[in-house]
Order: structure tokens, then C-alpha cells, then sequence
């Protein structure tokens, strides 16, 4: 590790914790997903959505740096919210991944209680039971019973494969991770476009497995480059990676980084696509955040030339949030600013949670104070 970049980050991690011990104190019992005017919106009452995991993914990774009790506790009040969640069908996702491998399977790494690798168990045996055999991938979302949706699956999933992985890990049911691979094998010839970029969902017919089409989904377009999805995929292969040692995986993660590097702003400033014009002004630091983790993880698997490249390019992109896209004011809850949830949504350059979750886990990672959640 570079001393510089350590140093360096070991001043950023310790301001978030700061800033945290602050907001976290005002924001008690509340489950984050964005902001209106500085303060925290509370998805208590929306218990299913995806992003219900992250605010108590970067409690557990604070806590596990500083030690800071009131953290532990407001992430296990969290987890045990979302137990109404794992008790409704009609919630139970492919996101089962962010939801509960940043609460409850944080907690049992964390602090070894059964009670959370119970729920972590229940999340991934659902999680598997999406899996169609005849096309080999994870059905996203659900549909209303219409069955209009079977066939469809996308880019974000490879980020809840760990799970699978993890489910494995604590059982040696060599099931969990043959669907983890199957559905990884499938996004790398269905999704993986030869100049590195990916599409976002792609459809299936859901009783012979056959690829249908490909859609632009939270992208600008169809062919587009949605940049927070190829964050998922370069972080999710190389998580395939570590978890697998299938070189396939490593291949395509860095297939995909080679990609982002190429299109990355002069700039360090993300677009929501890669492909949009250069008069849209709409960004997405979320992405930016999760890059720099995945470039952060893939440079430990590849040579010193590509390490060095890769570590660079995070460590720019992690000064470029925290210089330009960070908000350091006590009174203000959220950290990193300027983010999208999709191209062609309303509401852009706002706050999201899980760019504060994968922010926190970048700069931890690179100061060495991280715990490692996937």
C-alpha cells in the first residue's frame, strides 16, 4: 500500500466517522435511501426496497474501524426491520444481496450470531430459488404475478451473487455456487459486449432459455453504457473472482475496467452514461464510488503494470469525490452529492445512500480499516 494513499486516506476515513457519529445521532431508527434538504428520507415504511441494506452496510464497516457502539446498534435495528421483508414473498428479489449481505451477514462475521446467519441463510436460499434453469440466470424482479418479467434478468445481479458464494462458504452446499457461476457464465455471453461495456437487462424466453433482447433499461438507451451498471459488473466479476479463482471471471472484470478507464472524464467526474451528450450535465458519483472499489480489489489479482494503473485511477476518483462531491458540513446527512438512479428518471444530482455505503468502503479499503462485506 502507498504510504501517501494510506496516509491520506486514514484523514478521509476519519472524517467520516466524525461526520457520522453526528448524523447517525439525529437519524436513529431511520433507514436512509436519499435526501430532501440536507436531511435523510426514512425507507421504514417502504421495507422491501433494494437499497435497504446499505445504511447499516456503512455502520458495520465504521464500527469495525472505530468501534463505535451506537453503530452496531442502529445496524441491528435495521436488520431486524428487514425481517418483515424476508416474511413477504412479494419483496423477495434478486437484490437479496445488497439487502442482507451488508446486515445480517455483516453481523454474523462481525459478531457470529446465529440469529443473523439465520436470516443471511433464508435471504440466499430465496435468492437461489430465482434461478431458471433453462437460461442459466437469476430472474430480476418481480411482476405482479403477470409473469411478464420471468424472463428478464440484469447487470446488478452480479453483485448479489455473493451471497451464493457466502451461503457456500458456511454450508459446502456446492448448489449455491453452482448458480452463482451458471448465472455469471450467462451475463459474460449475454451481456459482456466485445469493447468491454454491458448492457443493463436483457430478456429471455423463460421456458426455453433463449436470449430475446436487450434493453436500455435505467441507461440512456439500448447499446448505451449506464455507468453505475458497468460499476456492477466490473465489481461483481471480480468478486466471481475471488470467490471462484475462475480466470474467466478475472478476464472479464478487467475487460470491463479496461473499458471505464477508457471512457472516464478528464475530469474524474462521472456521467449517468457513458454515451450521453456532452451537454447533459447529469452525474452519478455513486457510480465513481463503486468503480473505485472494484478497481481497488481487482488490482490485488493482476500484474504490477495493470495494478498500478488500476489503484491510480481509483485513488483519482476518490479524490475527485471527496474534493468536489463531498459534503463535510455536521449539519447535512448525506456525504457524497451528485448521484442518478437512472438516465431517464426525474430527479438527478442528488444523494443516495449506497454512494455513502461504497464511498465509506473505498476509502476504508484503501487504508487498510476495512471489513470486507462481499
Amino acid at each position: 500500500m502507498n504510504e501517501k494513499d494510506k496516509s491520506w486516506a486514514l484523514s478521509i476515513a476519519e472524517q467520516i466517522d466524525k461526520k457520522v457519529k453526528v448524523t447517525s445521532e439525529r437519524n436513529q431508527h431511520k433507514i436512509p435511501y436519499t435526501s430532501e434538504k440536507g436531511h435523510f428520507n426514512d425507507c421504514s415504511d417502504q421495507i422491501s426496497w433494494w437499497t435497504n441494506g446499505f445504511y447499516a452496510g456503512q455502520l458495520w464497516q465504521l464500527y469495525h474501524a472505530y468501534g463505535e457502539e451506537s453503530f452496531k446498534r442502529e445496524a441491528e435495528e435495521i436488520e431486524k426491520k428487514l425481517d418483515q421483508n424476508l416474511m413477504d414473498y412479494r419483496g423477495m428479489d434478486h437484490d437479496s444481496g445488497f439487502k442482507w449481505m451488508l446486515t445480517a451477514v455483516a453481523d454474523y462475521k462481525i459478531t457470529g450470531d446465529e440469529r443473523s446467519k439465520n436470516r443471511g441463510m433464508l435471504a440466499a436460499n430465496n435468492l437461489a430459488g430465482r434461478f431458471n434453469l433453462s437460461g442459466g440466470y437469476l430472474r430480476a424482479w418481480n411482476d405482479a404475478e403477470t409473469g411478464e418479467q420471468a424472463g428478464w434478468a440484469i447487470i446488478d445481479c452480479m453483485m448479489n451473487l455473493p451471497l451464493l458464494y457466502w451461503a457456500f462458504e458456511v454450508t459446502r452446499d456446492p448448489r449455491f455456487t453452482q448458480i452463482a457461476k451458471a448465472h455469471a457464465d450467462t451475463v459474460i455471453q449475454n451481456f459482456i459486449r466485445e469493447d468491454g461495456s454491458v448492457d443493463h437487462i436483457v430478456t429471455f424466453d423463460p421456458a426455453t432459455g433463449e436470449k430475446k433482447q436487450a434493453l436500455g433499461g435505467q441507461g440512456l438507451a439500448v447499446g448505451s453504457s449506464w455507468t453505475r451498471g458497468q460499476a456492477w459488473a466490473l465489481y461483481g466479476f471480480t468478486l466471481s473472482y475471488i470467490h471462484t479463482k475462475e480466470e474467466r471471471y478475472l478476464q472479464t472484470a478487467k475487460r470491463t475496467a479496461e473499458y471505464i478507464i477508457k471512457m472516464i472524464p478528464e475530469t474524474g467526474i462521472l456521467p449517468v452514461d457513458f454515451k450521453q451528450g456532452k451537454e447533459c450535465e447529469w452525474e452519478d458519483s455513486s457510480a465513481a464510488a463503486i468503480i473505485a472499489c472494484g478497481l481497488l480489489e481487482l488490482e490485488r489479482y493482476v500484474g504490477e503494470n495493470d495494478q498500478k494503473r488500476y489503484h491510480d485511477q481509483a485513488v483519482c476518483l476518490l479524490h475527485t469525490l471527496t474534493d468536489k462531491r463531498c459534503n463535510w458540513d455536521n449539519g447535512i446527512d448525506p456525504i457524497v452529492e451528485n448521484c442518478s438512479a437512472a438516465y431517464h428518471d426525474k430527479d438527478h444530482n442528488m444523494t443516495l445512500i449506497y454512494a455513502d455505503y461504497y464511498f465509506t468502503e473505498a476509502i476504508l479499503k484503501l487504508c487498510g480499516k476495512e471489513i470486507f462485506l462481499w
